[in-house]
């Protein structure tokens, strides 16, 4: 059973380690550190037991919820993990009263694309050159899931 709690500074370490090993271009620590502090940013880690296997990072504000990241441990990839996590995440925006979850996705992320779709999100937008990538930026499509 997957577990959800708040993330604390003291798990920076692991959620680090997951992010470096997950992502080419990872957020860095005072990224988090920053979302932490904030009170309009729900953080929140995922246990399986004793092992934190994935986080999420949700904003929410004047009647919207914005999912800005969503990360599973990659040796947990696969395991419907992060559909669950994603469930959790539908979940308190709704609670939050947010009418839409909004979130952007590299355009080359074929396995993240395919779960926010088969989730219910429909893509509203792109924005170009909006992530690093290897060679330069690399667009991010703008997805959206209503909440009412």
């Amino acid at each position: 059973m997957l577990g959800a709690r708040p993330m604390l500074e003291a798990d920076l370490p692991t959620v680090m380690a997951i992010e470096e090993q997950a992502y080419p271009h990872p957020w860095s620590r005072g990224i988090f550190e920053d979302c932490l502090r904030v009170k309009a940013y729900e953080c929140l880690v995922y246990e399986d037991g004793n092992d934190l296997c994935a986080y999420s990072v949700m904003s929410w504000g004047a009647g919207e919820a914005h999912l800005l990241n969503l990360c599973v441990r990659p040796e947990r990839q696969g395991q419907g993990l992060g559909r669950a996590v994603l469930e959790q995440v539908i979940q308190l925006a709704r609670d939050k009263t947010a009418s839409n979850l909004f979130l952007e996705v590299r355009l080359s992320n074929r396995a993240a694309r395919h779960l926010y779709e088969s989730a219910g999100f429909n893509e509203i937008g792109r924005r170009f050159d909006y992530y690093p990538a290897h060679n330069g930026r690399e667009d991010a499509l703008v997805f959206a899931l209503p909440l009412l």
